[in-house]
């Protein structure tokens, strides 16, 4: 019952409100995946699956590639040229698939660039999983520096503390959410106070900002140079959710909060731990821990592990958003989605995916053990979505703010140059856990793009037996008797005559005094006016054709939106109004359109899909199911 159409103009969702607030906020939700690296970052370079030795030549090489790779990969490219491009003040790699395509429109590169965006959104899933078990486990790990004989508690309390963050979903997270961004702010200051106290020690190490450190490993070190890369990305994990998380506090409070206080904390921490390692090469088992004096480590355990619940917490949501923007868009099938919050609507909760999350993170805690093999599972996840980002920037620069090809070639280039040099590092782990991410986002790129093509192919098969609306209504007219009432029939196209309608006609042989055929079109822009939602078609006799468009991150509620209908024959009376539903049974064929194991793939979310009436908040004593069948 919803296409994907043109877009309308939206209207300004810049959030409001003192910038050092939202910047606060923002440190909470947006930053808790990138601060909880120091966790691990420079310890699965020493210690990891291709372990360095701990001298001077490879702490500075290794700090060296930890500061260029956040200043430019954070710094340059998220903050300051991909976080403008934002979709009516919403970002992350659907908004952005939707702003590329409203500005093209249809043209030989648009089913790639549509691709390359499904693709980001299969990796995300694969690092909404990865990102509970790795930054928990990770934090929970520290218990065993505070006492060894704890070594046996760590997962089994690392899985308790993920059960119960899935557990509270379902009750949303707008009173944990006023705590994230003080818990964070004390994290940061941590982090760097536990830096600076260390970098007291070696102030020389502050000489790291040189990138002659970072060539000199390269040229002494090339391959051990290289696989250290796959480490030295595990430092910027979370930098998407700067830019998937600009709607909930606009480019400038994100902006501020990333160059004042998280990078600033995050280097210092850094720079810190190098310190300790200088003194102690010992110490690389877990420098983060060991930085802190013995009295103050257990309580540095509490404050990272809550640290680490904040940053689950941010991708949990964070997957919830996707998944409510890819049925939108169309490529998901209806899922039931609950709102638990009164006033922000972006606050929702997902049942399935909350719990498939659940499932598929406990079963990484237990298969892979511990934070160090679950770090090669991280980085290709991240490094793949940030080679996708590069590529769709480049049709950004190119195509839509229209830079001039030399300076969109050469920055888009620089990325990709950059991205692809960690992605490749990364490629390197799939045998010791990169598979899973890959994994997981072809399983999920497959959901995708099969609901997408086996939408497209019904409803071309729909539109090919279709009968013209007005030859209809001059056909049945005169033959059939008119009831009181409205009825509103739900279309997924825009031409034709509904299922539902015909099969009406065949059974029950009458009409309504009023007929409304009604089609929801997805727009490409998050949120849309209330002026312009509507386009009314009056083809005489009592019929109306009704496109209600919305944006992608709305709920459609189609009894309100009647409510403000007056162009289809006067105002719509609810009691008086009945709906008409099409429920289509697949029947997978041998005719062209998709493999044979798809369209029963297809078939099966058909019949799993969320209710109509719940989607679109239909009131059930009001709806007529008829149902028919088509061969795909």
């Amino acid at each position: 019952m919803t296409e994907q159409g043109d877009p309308a103009a939206g209207q300004d969702r810049t959030p409001h409100g003192r910038p050092a607030a939202l910047a606060l906020g923002a440190l909470g939700v947006v930053f808790g995946d990138i601060g909880t690296s120091p966790l691990y970052a420079l310890k699965e370079s020493f210690v990891g699956h291709h372990p360095l030795t701990v001298d001077p030549l490879h702490i500075y090489g290794v700090l060296s590639l930890i500061f260029w790779t956040m200043t430019l990969i954070v710094t340059v490219k998220y903050v300051f040229i991909v976080m403008r491009a934002d979709n009516d003040g919403e970002g992350g790699s659907m908004a952005l698939l939707a702003l590329i395509g409203r500005r093209l429109g249809e043209t030989r590169w648009t089913p790639a660039i549509a691709m390359l965006g499904v693709l980001a959104t299969a990796l995300f899933y694969g690092d909404a999983i990865i990102t509970p078990a790795i930054s928990v486990l990770s934090a929970v790990e520290g218990l065993t520096i505070v006492q060894a004989s704890l070594a046996d508690m760590v997962l089994p309390i690392a899985i308790v503390i993920l059960i119960a963050l899935f557990l509270i979903q379902r009750f949303g997270t707008a009173m944990v959410g006023m705590a994230f961004g003080p818990i964070m702010a004390i994290y940061f200051i941590t982090l760097a106070a536990l830096g600076i106290a260390n970098i007291v020690q070696h102030p020389e190490i502050i000489g790291i900002v040189n990138p002659l450190w970072a060539i000199r490993f390269f040229a002494i070190d090339p391959k051990l140079a290289f696989l250290a890369l796959g480490s030295v990305v595990l430092a910027v994990t979370g930098a998407e959710a700067l830019y998937a998380d600009m709607g909930h506090f606009g480019r400038k409070a994100i902006s501020i909060a990333w160059l004042y206080a998280a990078f600033p904390c995050l280097m210092l921490n850094y720079l810190g731990q190098g310190a300790l390692l200088l003194d102690n090469p010992a110490a690389a088992q877990n420098p983060f821990f060991l930085m802190a004096p013995d009295w103050a480590r257990l309580p540095l355990v509490i404050l990272a592990t809550m640290a680490t619940i904040i940053a689950s917490q941010a991708v949990i949501s964070g997957a919830f958003s996707v998944t409510q923007q890819a049925v939108q868009l169309g490529f998901l099938p209806r899922l039931r989605i609950l709102h638990t919050s009164a006033s922000a609507a972006g606050q929702i909760y997902v049942p399935l995916i909350n719990w498939l999350l659940l499932i598929f993170v406990i079963l990484l805690v237990l298969g892979f053990g511990n934070s160090s093999n679950l770090a090669a599972a991280y980085g290709i996840a991240v490094t793949g979505t940030m080679v996708i980002t590069a590529c769709m920037l480049g049709v950004l620069t190119f195509s839509v703010w229209r830079w001039p090809l030399p300076a969109a070639a050469g920055v888009t280039g620089l990325f990709l140059i950059i991205d692809g040099a960690y992605f490749a590092s990364n490629v390197t782990k799939i045998p010791d856990g990169g598979w899973f991410p890959l994994l997981v986002a072809a399983v999920v790129f497959t959901v995708l793009t099969t609901w997408a093509t086996g939408r497209r192919i019904m409803r071309h098969y729909l539109r090919e037996g279709a009968m013209e609306l007005d030859l209809f209504v001059r056909s049945t007219l005169a033959s059939l008797k008119r009831v009181p009432g409205t009825a509103i029939f739900l279309s997924s196209t825009t031409d034709g005559v509904p299922p539902a309608l015909l099969h009406n006609v065949k059974h029950n042989k009458v009409l309504h005094e009023r007929v409304i055929i009604l089609t929801v079109r997805t727009q490409g822009v998050p949120h849309l006016p209330l002026q312009g939602r509507t386009t009314v078609e009056d083809h005489g006799s009592g019929f109306y054709r009704l496109i209600l468009r919305h944006g992608f991150m709305e709920d459609v509620d189609i009894p309100a939106a009647m409510k403000s209908v007056h162009d289809c024959g006067g105002p719509i009376s609810i009691k008086d109004t009945s709906y008409f539903l099409s429920r289509q049974t697949l029947i997978p064929s041998e005719r062209p359109g998709m493999a044979m194991w798809r369209e029963k793939l297809f078939a099966w979310m058909i019949r799993n899909a969320e209710s109509p009436m719940a989607f679109f908040n239909l009131p059930t004593n009001r709806v007529v199911e008829l149902g028919s069948q088509i061969e795909i």
